[in-house]
């Protein structure tokens, strides 16, 4: 192990040995007593590494070139591997994934909780490890990212539009993706048709820098009803050129059951405060899970990866430990997916979420099947969960939680103690803001059984699902 460092040049670190996988699908090296985050490396390689970016506590740095390869590795699929930020650990076997993706949940509970807890249950695999997205977004860009070879080609040579994903840091510069392992391929067959479709008509890409140009975003959705829904954004309200690319897809693509197209004019990317125009086909697709049936509108959130969302609910089901007598919270329940689904197990279920629009998809799946045990309630939930409320619904036996990454409000917790549920399943996709709620849980809860999902493989995102009981 050593170090080269040129007065002019960068600091250059010889011979280390990667260590760990680190957060946000980065590895972990050492240099005396500085971390170093290091990304598209394998546990067990050793590298010289070049770092780009000097912290208090720590550097980030890339392997320039390597001296020994990891056991652990595998050769990535995807030609888009080490440039694109989506499959970070496509090089590692997916056994080891899996080993630390439950190293991640074991470290956050003893590290960031300081908890005491059962042995970890083994991380449930998924089934698919390609293909297996039911929804990406695709962003349109004149600002393409360039291969070195192509930095060596001459600026009139160069198609600078791009239909891909975001580099990783860099606002304006999008990866143009040639094919996509993460969702079945009639997105890569869509996605294109269109950007070649664009060019043919000279339609621009958005330029985020200036704020114009006609299109900006394409979303694909499918369903494993076989439903599948596009939604183009574009940049102008010019209805010819709306009509032109619209007319286009639905032509080209007669497998589309649903197809949409928005006008998004603002200085950013949401469009879930904007309107949905409906184009042609259904204005809802279909997810089935046990005979229960889902819709889905364009804004409508769903689990991405629909087979193991289905794995994911039935151990949520079956960690409640339901007789039939219960009233169960839900809290942020989105569209209600969690709650339609333990309702014949439960007395009555109440959902609650923040957001208006998803709480509507939650009482229309339930009529859609029939479920008439459930009550679904929008607003803020440090504030929609008082003694009043309580009052009104019942005080839970058992409460479900999936809270988005960041975790729940602390009133939320508290309001958790007070309650006082037999049982708490926390469903997170986040061990470590998890692990920070439980921590404050615990005084008055035990910790039964903790079992990982996998829910993203060759990402370093993994959901974990955890039992807590009332202490007696």
């Amino acid at each position: 192990m050593g170090r080269r460092e040129k007065s002019e040049g960068p600091l250059i670190l010889e011979n280390i040995e990667i260590l760990d996988a680190g957060a946000e699908g980065k590895a972990i090296a050492r240099h005396n007593d500085m971390v170093i985050f290091i990304p598209f490396v394998v546990p067990g390689d050793i590298c010289d590494i070049r770092i780009v970016s000097r912290k208090r506590r720590f550097y980030e740095g890339r392997a320039i070139k390597f001296h020994k390869l990891s056991d652990k590795r595998i050769e990535p699929v995807c030609s888009h591997f080490g440039t694109c930020g989506g499959c970070k650990w496509q090089g590692m076997g997916y056994e080891h994934q899996l080993f630390y993706k439950q190293k991640q949940v074991q470290d956050n509970f003893t590290r960031i909780g300081h908890l005491e807890f059962p042995e970890i249950q083994p991380i449930l695999a998924s089934s698919q490890t390609e293909y297996y997205r039911n929804k990406l977004e695709y962003t349109f860009a004149p600002f393409r990212w360039l291969s070195d070879q192509e930095m060596n080609m001459e600026r009139d040579e160069r198609d600078m539009d791009a239909l891909g994903f975001h580099i990783p840091g860099m606002f304006d510069r999008v990866l143009d993706i040639q094919h996509c392992y993460l969702q079945s391929d009639v997105s890569n067959r869509i996605r294109l048709g269109v950007r070649a479709f664009a060019k043919e008509n000279r339609l621009t890409f958005y330029n985020i820098r200036s704020f114009e140009g006609d299109l900006r975003n394409l979303l694909v959705r499918n369903s494993n009803t076989g439903d599948l829904m596009v939604i183009m954004v574009f940049g102008t309200d010019e209805i010819v050129k709306i009509e032109l690319m619209m007319n286009y897809i639905s032509d080209s693509f007669p497998e589309i059951t649903s197809l949409f197209y928005v006008i998004n004019q603002k200085r950013n990317d949401t469009i879930n405060d904007l309107e949905p125009r409906h184009y042609k086909g259904l204005s809802y697709m279909t997810e089935e899970m046990e005979g229960l049936h889902f819709r889905i509108g364009p804004l409508s959130f769903f689990q991405t990866n629909s087979k193991q969302a289905l794995e994911l609910y039935r151990l949520t089901r079956d960690f409640a430990r339901l007789t039939g007598t219960e009233t169960v919270y839900d809290l942020y329940t989105g569209t209600g997916t969690i709650a339609n689904f333990v309702a014949s197990k439960a007395a009555k279920v109440i959902g609650i979420e923040y957001v208006e629009p998803a709480v509507k998809d939650a009482k229309l799946n339930s009529e859609l099947n029939n479920i008439e045990n459930t009550e679904f309630f929008a607003g803020d939930m440090a504030k929609v969960l008082t003694p009043e409320f309580m009052a009104e619904n019942g005080r839970p036996d058992v409460v479900i939680t999936d809270p988005p990454r960041a975790g729940m409000h602390e009133k939320v917790v508290k309001w958790m103690i007070e309650a006082a549920p037999s049982r708490i399943v926390y469903v997170s996709c986040n061990p470590a803001t998890q692990a920070r709620d439980i921590s404050l849980l615990a005084e008055s809860y035990n910790i039964i059984k903790i079992q990982p999902v996998d829910m993203f493989p060759h990402t370093h995102h993994v959901e974990n699902i955890c039992l807590l009981e009332k202490k007696v």
